[in-house]
C-alpha cells in the first residue's frame, strides 16, 4: 500500500461520459486530487461515502481539491449513480483494476465466510506536486468529507 510521501502513480482512465482523465492533466491544472476507491455503485456504504463528498463538494472546491471516485463499474453504471444521487464529481472506470493495483487497493476481502478479490475502500489525497499527502484506509463513509477536512486542521 502506498503511504504519505510516496509519488502517486500516474493513470489515465475513462470517466462516466467516456472521456479520458489523467492524473498528470489534473496536476497540470494545479489541482489537489481526492482519489477515492470504492467497491460498487449504488451500494449502501458507497452511496453514503459519495453523498458525504457531494455534500461537502463546494467547500472542497474552495480549498483547491478535485474529487475522483474509482470503481470497477461501467461508465453506464457510473452515470446512473451520478444521476440518482446528484453527484457533482467524476467517477472513473477501472474494470481491469489497473489503477487499483497501482495504488494497492485491489486485494483480498472477506464477506460471510467467503474470501474473494475486490476493491478496498481507500482514499488518497494527492498534492499539486503529485506526492501523496494523506491516505485513509479506515474511511468514515457517513462523514468522509468531515474526515478529510479534520485531517487538515
Amino acid at each position: 500500500m502506498l503511504k504519505a510521501g510516496d509519488k502517486a502513480p500516474e493513470f489515465t482512465a475513462e470517466n462516466q461520459e467516456g472521456n479520458r482523465v489523467s492524473l498528470a492533466g489534473l496536476l497540470a491544472e494545479g489541482k489537489k486530487v481526492i482519489l477515492y476507491f470504492y467497491p460498487k455503485d449504488n451500494t449502501p456504504g458507497c452511496t453514503a461515502e459519495a453523498c458525504s463528498l457531494r455534500d461537502g463538494y463546494s467547500e472542497l472546491l474552495k480549498r483547491g481539491f478535485t474529487v475522483l471516485g474509482v470503481s470497477g463499474d461501467s461508465a453506464a453504471s457510473h452515470r446512473k449513480f451520478i444521476e440518482k444521487h446528484q453527484l457533482p464529481f467524476t467517477l472513473l472506470v477501472d474494470a481491469d483494476h489497473k489503477i487499483a493495483e497501482a495504488y494497492g487497493t485491489w486485494g483480498e476481502k472477506k464477506f460471510m465466510g467467503r474470501t474473494y478479490m475486490g476493491m478496498l475502500r481507500t482514499t488518497f489525497i494527492i498534492g499539486t506536486d503529485g506526492v501523496i499527502e494523506k491516505v485513509f484506509e479506515k474511511v468514515d463513509t457517513k462523514d468522509h468529507f468531515g474526515q478529510i477536512l479534520k485531517s487538515y486542521e
